[in-house]
């Protein structure tokens, strides 16, 4: 349901907190109705008594719901190629442009790693692992970061109180604190404000790759997947059993088995839906210095038997 009106807009802004709670739930015995506006008074982020239409606190009800429920029978989840990536950083430049976020903050890093002093490095990109048993949700003391039904870990930072537990509780260091005032930028500043856009970012909360949720719903990829000039990413959905970065398309068990994929941490427990393919039959040779890497290699693509 989309939010465009500017009453709408006014009253996420003053009760977004309130909205799903036991005492808005609890609408007819705790709220005042006024029987000719149709209008409810109910306590704002700052403890303040305000009036609102009533329509518009059960929509919010309806739509909190909905958000934290997530997408029924779906269960997403990620595969990274590491054998294909060159460190182009097209991923984390389209990430940060829909979520108004900047270096250092980025919500997608990749790293330069090497699993030992004698093996080649390579590079890896690092985001939110959407485990399906997320330290974060467990320690968030006010349930601002949630996990839904189709595997997506959200925050609310409309909730969040910048606690900072769950960055702590993180064992893959996925979170970034918002300590500036985040500046919109055009692409986003019409953006729903609900979790699932992570839109609008706030001073003292915490940020992460939230899987782009909003256009997944619409048949879409997440943005870091379409920015990869190198098709590094692919996104699908496990019951569904397809990965797809939308040029190729792979049965999700079968690529994972093929190319002995592994997910980051096994033996925390957390059951990470991200999975990475090694990075062996490399594309072409690792090379530093790409942050300002433009253009893929496409003889590569073009030579190199895909997976």
């Amino acid at each position: 349901m989309k939010r465009t009106d500017n009453d709408r807009r006014d009253f996420l802004k003053t009760s977004a907190a309130v909205a799903g709670s036991v005492a808005v739930l609890g609408l007819s015995e705790s709220c005042t109705r006024q029987k000719d506006s149709e209008m409810v008074q109910i306590l704002d982020q700052d403890g303040n008594i305000i009036e609102v239409r009533r329509d518009q606190v059960e929509e919010t009800i309806k739509d909190d719901i909905r958000v934290r429920e997530g997408m029924k029978n779906r269960k997403f989840v990620m595969v990274i190629d590491l054998a294909r990536c060159a460190n182009a950083r097209k991923c984390v430049s389209a990430c940060n442009k829909m979520h108004s976020a900047s270096t250092p903050n980025d919500w997608l890093k990749v790293l330069k790693m090497s699993d030992s002093e004698k093996t080649a490095p390579y590079w890896q990109p690092m985001l939110c692992q959407h485990c399906d048993k997320p330290p974060c949700v467990k320690v968030c003391p006010v349930d601002a970061t949630f996990k839904r039904r189709d595997g997506i870990v959200l925050v609310d930072n409309d909730r969040c109180i910048g606690c900072r537990f769950c960055m702590a509780a993180c064992p893959y260091s996925a979170r970034v604190f918002n300590w500036e005032e985040p500046s919109a930028v055009a692409d986003v500043e019409h953006a729903l404000e609900s979790p699932e856009t992570s839109w609008p970012p706030q001073k003292g909360t915490v940020g992460k790759c939230d899987f782009c949720p909003d256009v997944v719903e619409k048949g879409e990829l997440p943005h870091c997947v379409t920015a990869c000039p190198n098709s590094v990413f692919f996104f699908g959905d496990l019951y569904e059993d397809t990965v797809t970065n939308g040029s190729e398309t792979f049965r999700f068990s079968k690529l994972i088995k093929d190319r002995a994929a592994y997910r980051e941490m096994e033996s925390y427990g957390t059951h990470p839906s991200v999975y990475y393919l090694p990075p062996s039959n490399r594309l072409y040779d690792f090379e530093e210095g790409l942050e300002n890497y433009s253009e893929f290699k496409q003889d590569s693509l073009e030579n190199t038997e895909q997976p």
